[in-house]
């Protein structure tokens, strides 16, 4: 009789068993670094004073429902934007509160299943969860005088002609969506198409909490290298576009200003304004011409309001340079000071031979160029605001 082999079940699952081993691993590791986030979360809550929040909602809506409230409307748009904010906080905050546990809940059906199919859906979410603290962390860094601002952003195409303009339409539409996925607005202020494609200058704000704070971070000039489109050789091809960024600042500054240290030009609006640029001889170019510093405003109805906006954004300006105490830092605020060319740019956005754009202040790298082009660019944000 030949004797039969008995193969023990245990002998023919040990691959399935090695495998759900490996999946349990994973799950304790997210289990030990989600534990690691417990205080910080702790933490973020208290700094950011919910309770507080909380009682400043109640207390904007009774207001907002008194009679006449509406009649003023300056006063009900700070009102609405103040609210908006501080529902946004507290939602953030009490969201991640609800990751956090759906998170543990998760890796709890993940044990009791043994379920190795769960470990990367509860990887997602865990990655989620910690990129959405990590930019709720760094909005508590935001404490200067101006971070919690709107800000005004100017983009200025270097040498290059067509490719440069072409690359500031391209930063232009970056900080868009940006400002879109943050639900932030965008105004345009001053707008100068290129003589053959894309955009010679555009002056635009972007209103929302902590804009300023964010945005400081992005002055200085952006480089791309490319194959150009525009050439036709197909040759990579360098170009630089110079950003400055600057606060709104809607206070009445003490700030003196000569009228015979300005000069102001007026002209016809032109751009991508749509029916918000007023197309008759309203725009208003201010030059003050001790520092060199030149304004332009073009989206307001009427050159007054043109003029008006004009020179708050000069007082603005001036009122940032006259705290500064060196000139390095003065340099920095007027961001037009430093040539748009070779050896000054912060960020090098590289499409070709390879994919790349690396911040040269912080050494940040993200491989997926497209990606930043599509408003990815909290993590040079954040790399930058935590240096500081």
């Amino acid at each position: 009789m030949i004797p039969v082999l008995v193969v023990p079940v245990r002998s023919i699952n040990s691959v399935a068993d090695v495998n759900r081993c490996k999946e349990m691993v994973e799950l304790d590791n997210i289990k030990t670094e989600l534990q690691t986030y417990e205080e910080p979360l702790k933490e973020i809550r208290a700094s950011l004073s919910l309770d507080d929040k909380a009682r400043r909602v109640e207390e904007l809506e009774r207001e907002m429902e008194a009679p006449g409230f509406w009649d003023d409307t300056e006063r009900s748009q700070k009102y609405t934007r103040e609210l908006s904010s501080l529902k946004d906080t507290i939602a953030r905050v009490n969201g991640l509160s609800t990751q956090y546990e759906d998170i543990q809940t998760l890796l709890e059906m993940g044990y009791e299943e043994n379920d190795p199919q769960m470990v990367p859906e509860i990887q997602a979410e865990f990655d989620d969860f910690r990129e959405k603290l990590e930019n709720l962390r760094i909005s508590t860094l935001l404490s200067g005088e101006y971070d919690k601002n709107n800000a005004i952003l100017r983009l200025n195409a270097g040498a290059g002609g067509t490719e440069s303009c072409d690359w500031a339409s391209m930063l232009y539409r970056m900080y868009s969506r940006w400002a879109e996925k943050k639900g932030f607005g965008v105004e345009v202020l001053d707008f100068l198409d290129g003589d053959e494609a894309g955009i010679k200058s555009v002056t635009f704000q972007v209103n929302g909490e902590n804009a300023y704070g964010y945005l400081k971070s992005e002055k200085g000039v952006h480089r791309l290298v490319r194959i150009s489109p525009f050439n036709a050789q197909g040759k990579r091809q360098t170009s630089f576009v110079s950003l400055d960024v600057m606060p709104e600042i809607n206070d009445d500054l003490d700030v003196e200003i000569n009228d015979d240290d300005l000069r102001i030009d007026t002209y016809r609006s032109s751009g991508a304004g749509g029916q918000h640029i007023n197309k008759t001889s309203s725009a208003i170019r201010i030059t003050h011409i001790p520092t060199g510093i030149v304004v332009q405003c073009q989206n307001e109805r009427s050159q007054f309001q043109n003029k008006d906006k004009a020179m708050q954004m000069l007082k603005a300006k001036l009122y940032l340079l006259k705290q500064e105490e060196n000139a390095e830092k003065l340099s920095d605020i007027r961001g037009d000071v430093k040539e748009i060319g070779w050896g000054n740019q912060i960020r090098s956005y590289v499409m070709q031979p390879y994919t790349l754009v690396k911040d040269h202040r912080t050494n940040e790298e993200v491989a997926q160029v497209d990606k930043v082009m599509d408003g990815y660019i909290d993590p040079f944000i954040n790399a930058y605001l935590t240096q500081l």
